[in-house]
C-alpha cells in the first residue's frame, strides 16, 4: 500500500446520557491510501456514519466525546481548533450525504450554492467562481450545465441533485472524499450512474474515498478494501475480493448471505425465501421452500383495465391549467388469489400513483378497478368502505405511518375497531395474536413507535394491515429503506404470511434483485405506462423491452471481479410525464413473446438505445 492519506487509530466515541457517557464506537482503526476506496460496511446503528462525522469533527462537542487519532497526511484532526477545521472541511476533506435535498438550500439557485463554496474556500471573485461552477457541473456530466446553474434544487431529479453535491464536494479538489450512503435513496439506474461517476472522478483526481454503505453489491463494485462494523466494533477488514470469497466472521457471512443476487432464481418458477445466517453463531438458517402455488385458472382477485391517473398543474389562461402530469396512463393487469405481481420502474414512472389509485387514496380519471368482481372506481367514500377492508397498504416509511403519540396496541387496534371487526374487550387479544404472527412479542403493545427499530416498525405496519383480514396488500417500497439482513427477514415474513393466509400482493419496488425473489409475475412501468409484463422468469431471463434491459443491466452485482468494469457514463434522466392539456396519448402496439409475456412495441424514441444494447456499447 502507498503512503496513507487518511488514517484512524484507536477511535472511541461516546454520547452523553442522562447519568453517564454511552460508548457507541470502540477502538476502530483503519487507513486509506491515495487513489484507494475503503468501504465502511454495516447496518443501521453499527457506528459507520458516526465514525465519519467524528472524523470531520461534526459531532456536538457538548454531547459527544471522541478519543484516539484521526490523521490526514500525518496531521491529527482531533487536536485542531475549530477555525483550523473549517479550513480542512471542503478543502482537504469533502463529504457527500445520502439525501441531497437536506444538504442543498432550496431557496438558492444551484450555481450560486456551488459558487459560494469557491468564494469561501478558494478566494475566487464571483464571476470567476461562476465560470468554475459551470466547468465543475460539466465535469460531473450535467447536461446543459449553464442552464442548470440558474435552476433551483427541486427542479432536478434525485440523481441530478446528487451530481450537484458531488460537484460541490470536488470544488476544492479534496484529498479525501467521504461518501455516506450516497446511492441508497436512488433508483438502480441512477445509482449505477453515480457509482460510475465517483470511480471516474477518483481516477482523474487520484483521491482517497471512504465509501459508507450497507449494500454489499455496491461494495463489490467500488471498494478496493472493506471494513465491516457491528455494534460500534470492527468485525473484519481486508481486500474486498478476499473478504467476499472467504469471510472469516459470522456477521460478515450473515451480511453476504442476505444480499439478493440477480440471476440466483434462474430455473425456478415461483418466489423463494432468503437464506439467512444467525449472526451470533455464523450457522446457516435453512430457508424453507415456498410451497404455495397460484392457480392460473382461478378468477382474478384484482382486475385493472385502462387505469388512468393525471394531476393537473395550476396556471394557464383563465385558470384552465398549465398542463397535466400523466402519472398512470391506461394500464392493464390482473392479480390472482395468492399471487404476487411486482410493479417496477424508476421514481416518477407512476408505480406508486397506480398503487394509490387502486387502493382509493388517489382519485383516478378513468379505467376500471375490480376487486372480487366488484367495481371500485366511482364509488362514494361510504360505498367503498367495506371493500377497503379487503385491501390494505404498507408504505415505505413505517415511522410516518404510525402516530408517534399512540401506543402500538392502540395503533393496531384502531382500524379493526373502526370497521367493527372486534369489540374493545376483544382488541387486546387480537393485537397480541397479530404481534406474534409478525415475529414480535405480545407485551410490545405497550410501547411507542420510537422504541422500535426500522425493521420492527415495518413489522408493526404489516400487523396492522393483517388486522383487517385483507385479500390484497399493496406494498409500496415496503423494504427499500431497510438494511440488507432486515430486508431479507421482512420479505421472508411476507412470504410466510402469503403461504399461511393466501394473501395477494401488489409489490411496488425499484429493487430488481428483491423483486426477482418475491414475484410470481412482473410488470415494468415507464412514464406511466406498462411496457412489459409477464412471468418472473420470462422478464428476468428474456427481457424484451430496451427499458427492462436497462433496469436489469444497472443492478449492482456482489462480485468484486466486476470492480474494474466500466459501464460508460449515462447522463439521461427519466423524461418528464408532464404533458400539455390537449395531449392525446398515442395508441400502443403489443406483441406476445410467450404465454403471458407481453411487451409494448418500442417507438422510434428507443431506436438508439436498441442499437446500443445490440452492439454492447453503454447506452
Amino acid at each position: 500500500m502507498s503512503q496513507p492519506v487518511f488514517s484512524v487509530s484507536g477511535l472511541e466515541i461516546a454520547f452523553r446520557g442522562r447519568d453517564d457517557w454511552s460508548p457507541v464506537v470502540h477502538d476502530v482503526s483503519f487507513v486509506i491510501a491515495r487513489g484507494e476506496t475503503l468501504a465502511l460496511v454495516g447496518e443501521s446503528g453499527s457506528g459507520k456514519s458516526v465514525t465519519s462525522l467524528a472524523a470531520m469533527r461534526l459531532l456536538d462537542p457538548e454531547n459527544s466525546r471522541t478519543r484516539g487519532k484521526v490523521l490526514l497526511e500525518g496531521r491529527d484532526l482531533l487536536t485542531l481548533s475549530e477555525a483550523e477545521m473549517r479550513g480542512v472541511r471542503g478543502n482537504d476533506i469533502a463529504m457527500i450525504f445520502q439525501e441531497p435535498m437536506t444538504s442543498l438550500n432550496p431557496s438558492m439557485k444551484i450555481g450560486e450554492q456551488i459558487a459560494e463554496v469557491l468564494v469561501a474556500h478558494r478566494g475566487m471573485a464571483q464571476s470567476e467562481a461562476m465560470a468554475e461552477t459551470q466547468r465543475l457541473l460539466e465535469r460531473v456530466r450535467i447536461p446543459a450545465a449553464r442552464q442548470r446553474m440558474g435552476e433551483y434544487p427541486h427542479q432536478s431529479s434525485g440523481g441530478m441533485r446528487q451530481r450537484f453535491m458531488i460537484a460541490m464536494a470536488l470544488a476544492c479538489r479534496p484529498r479525501l472524499l467521504i461518501a455516506d450512503e450516497p446511492t441508497t435513496a436512488l433508483d438502480v439506474t441512477i445509482q449505477a450512474q453515480i457509482l460510475e461517476l465517483i470511480k471516474v472522478l477518483q481516477e482523474e483526481e487520484d483521491m482517497a474515498v471512504l465509501f459508507i454503505t450497507h449494500d454489499m453489491g455496491v461494495v463489490a463494485e467500488v471498494a478496493d478494501r472493506t471494513f465491516v462494523m457491528y455494534k460500534g466494533k470492527a468485525v473484519e477488514q481486508g481486500p474486498t475480493d478476499t473478504l467476499f470469497a472467504a469471510p472469516r466472521q459470522p456477521y460478515t457471512r450473515a451480511l453476504l448471505s442476505a444480499v439478493p443476487r440477480l440471476g440466483s432464481m434462474r430455473g425456478d418458477t415461483g418466489p423463494a425465501r432468503f437464506p439467512l445466517i444467525a449472526p451470533e453463531t455464523g450457522q446457516p438458517v435453512p430457508a424453507r421452500p415456498v410451497t404455495s402455488e397460484v392457480d392460473p385458472t382461478a378468477a382474478p382477485l384484482l382486475e385493472v383495465r385502462g387505469l388512468t391517473t393525471r394531476y393537473q398543474i395550476s396556471g394557464g389562461m383563465l385558470g384552465r391549467g398549465a398542463g397535466r402530469v400523466h402519472a398512470v396512463e391506461g394500464i392493464d393487469f390482473d392479480i390472482r388469489p395468492g399471487e404476487t405481481l411486482s410493479l417496477v420502474g424508476e421514481s416518477g414512472c407512476g408505480k406508486s400513483s397506480a398503487g394509490r389509485s387502486i387502493i382509493g387514496l388517489t382519485p383516478a380519471q378513468g379505467g376500471s378497478v375490480k376487486l372480487d368482481g366488484a367495481e371500485l372506481l366511482g364509488l362514494s367514500r361510504r360505498a367503498i368502505r367495506p371493500h377497503r377492508r379487503k385491501m390494505q397498504m404498507i408504505f415505505q416509511d413505517p415511522f410516518a405511518s404510525l402516530d408517534p403519540r399512540a401506543r402500538i396496541g392502540g395503533a393496531i387496534a384502531e382500524p379493526m375497531l373502526t370497521h367493527g371487526l372486534v369489540s374493545r374487550a376483544e382488541a387486546p387479544d387480537r393485537v397480541a395474536d397479530l404481534l406474534e404472527k409478525v415475529g414480535l412479542k405480545a407485551d410490545m403493545a405497550k410501547r411507542f413507535p420510537n422504541e422500535f427499530s426500522g425493521g420492527q416498525r415495518q413489522r408493526l405496519c404489516i400487523a396492522r394491515a393483517l388486522g383487517m383480514t385483507p385479500s390484497l396488500i399493496v406494498a409500496d417500497e415496503a423494504v427499500s429503506a431497510l438494511d440488507v439482513s432486515i430486508k431479507a427477514q421482512v420479505i421472508n415474513l411476507m412470504l410466510d404470511l402469503q403461504e399461511e393466509m393466501g394473501l395477494s400482493y401488489l409489490f411496488i419496488s425499484h429493487d430488481m434483485a428483491v423483486v426477482e425473489r418475491m414475484s410470481h409475475r412482473v410488470a415494468v412501468m415507464y412514464l406511466g405506462e406498462i411496457v412489459e409484463i409477464g412471468p418472473r422468469a420470462a422478464i428476468f431471463e428474456n427481457p424484451q423491452h430496451p427499458y427492462t434491459r436497462r433496469l436489469l443491466s444497472a443492478v449492482p452485482v456482489p462480485d468484486p471481479g466486476r470492480r474494474g468494469m466500466r459501464r460508460g457514463l449515462d447522463v439521461r434522466e427519466l423524461k418528464s410525464p408532464v404533458r400539455p392539456m390537449d395531449y392525446v396519448p398515442p395508441r400502443r402496439e403489443w406483441r406476445e413473446v410467450s404465454p403471458g409475456h407481453r411487451v409494448q412495441v418500442p417507438g422510434p424514441e428507443w431506436s438508439e438505445e436498441i442499437a446500443q444494447q445490440a452492439t454492447g456499447i453503454p447506452a
